[in-house]
């Protein structure tokens, strides 16, 4: 039984959401437009502001869908509706970001700063030398964008230093006097 799917969702004010012969939904919102193809199987409908997925069989694959389908579909809405946002922190003596233009540049403790090119739909914005924001309206995009920054140069577990998500706990080791007695 999928509790996540049975789910329904409410669509906010301000959001329009249109469902295309073959499962392909659009939604309109204040923060912009998101489209996207779902699987054929799943029967997607939206009546007087809710939006219900059902399931035409009891197969695992179907089950699956199920989930995944009203979860991608909730997720579009409040991208549109509220919208997304990932904070980085930058840990390091002389470690700092700068955006400039549709390029985030880090200085990380390498020979040479390492470049991003931002995407499009996505923007990223330093409100200090060593904060970085990323936001956007659809969730997959901002969290890879900020996975990918981040693996640039993950936090050690010595000193910390590198660059970690807000919040984000890294397990430290004692390091080498540990050992003496």
């Amino acid at each position: 039984m999928s509790r996540i799917g049975n789910k329904a969702i409410t669509i906010p004010a301000g959001v329009e959401v249109t469902i295309a012969p073959g499962n392909e939904v659009t939604v309109k919102g204040p923060k912009g437009t998101l489209t996207r193809q779902f699987n054929s199987a799943m029967s997607i409908e939206n009546k007087d502001g809710v939006i219900t997925v059902a399931r035409p069989n009891e197969d695992k694959h179907t089950k699956q869908l199920h989930g995944t389908t009203r979860a991608l579909l909730n997720n579009m809405i409040e991208g549109v509706h509220t919208g997304y946002t990932k904070e980085l922190v930058i840990v390091g003596i002389g470690y700092r970001a700068a955006v400039s233009g549709n390029k985030l540049t880090l200085n990380v403790g390498f020979s040479h700063p390492v470049e991003f090119t931002i995407e499009e739909g996505v923007k990223v914005e330093c409100p200090s030398a060593t904060e970085i924001k990323v936001s956007g309206i659809d969730k997959q995009r901002v969290g890879e964008v900020a996975a990918v920054i981040r693996a640039s140069k993950k936090p050690e577990p010595y000193k910390g230093k590198g660059i970690a998500y807000k919040n984000e706990h890294i397990r430290r080791k004692e390091g080498k006097t540990a050992g003496k007695k």
